[in-house]
C-alpha cells in the first residue's frame, strides 16, 4: 500500500465538479467507514474494540529502562574444568605455583555458577562467583579472585 502524503482534494481544487470521482457515485458510500484512522474507537466503533482490541486504552505494565540490564555471560564449574587444557595450550591461561590461573573477565565471562565437578587446583579472577562454586574451586584446592565491582 503507497502511503499518500497529500490529500487528492487538495491537489483538485479549481478543476471539476466531481473532483476526480466520477460522474454517477461522485465519492459516496464511503460513510461507512466512520472517520479516519482510529476515529470512533471511544463512541461509535466502541463495540469494535472490545471483541477485537480490548487492549487498545490505557497503560499497561512497566517498561523497564534497558540502560539498567546487564546481560550475565556465566560459566559452570563443570564447564571451566574442560575447558582449562583448551585455554592453557591457546595461552588463555598460565601454569603458576602448580595452578592454573585463569582469568575470566577477560574472557568474557562475568559470572561462576556451581554446576559440575573440578578436580584440578584452579586459581580463577572472575567478577562474580556463587557460593557453591567458591566452594567446589576451595576443596579441589584451588582460590577464587573475586573483582570489586565499581557499580556499588
Amino acid at each position: 500500500m503507497v502511503v499518500r502524503r497529500r490529500k487528492k482534494s487538495r491537489r483538485l481544487r479549481g478543476r471539476t465538479r466531481t473532483m476526480g470521482w466520477g460522474r454517477i457515485g461522485q465519492h459516496r458510500g464511503s460513510g461507512s467507514r466512520g472517520g479516519f484512522g482510529a476515529a470512533g474507537m471511544h463512541k461509535h466503533m466502541w463495540t469494535w474494540v472490545v471483541k477485537y482490541a480490548p487492549t487498545w486504552f490505557g497503560k499497561h505494565g512497566f517498561n523497564r529502562p534497558l540502560t539498567y540490564e546487564v546481560k550475565v555471560n556465566e560459566i559452570n564449574v563443570g564447564e571451566l574444568a574442560e575447558k582449562l587444557d583448551t585455554w592453557v595450550r591457546e595461552g588463555k591461561a598460565s601454569e603458576e605455583g602448580g595452578k592454573i590461573v585463569v582469568n575470566l573477565a577477560s574472557l568474557g565471562y562475568n559470572k561462576l555458577l556451581g554446576r559440575g565437578r573440578i578436580s584440578k587446583p584452579v586459581k580463577v579472577i572472575v567478577p562474580a562467583a556463587s557460593e557453591s562454586a567458591i566452594r567446589k574451586i576451595k576443596e579441589a584446592g584451588g582460590e577464587v579472585v573475586v573483582l570489586s565491582s565499581e557499580e556499588d
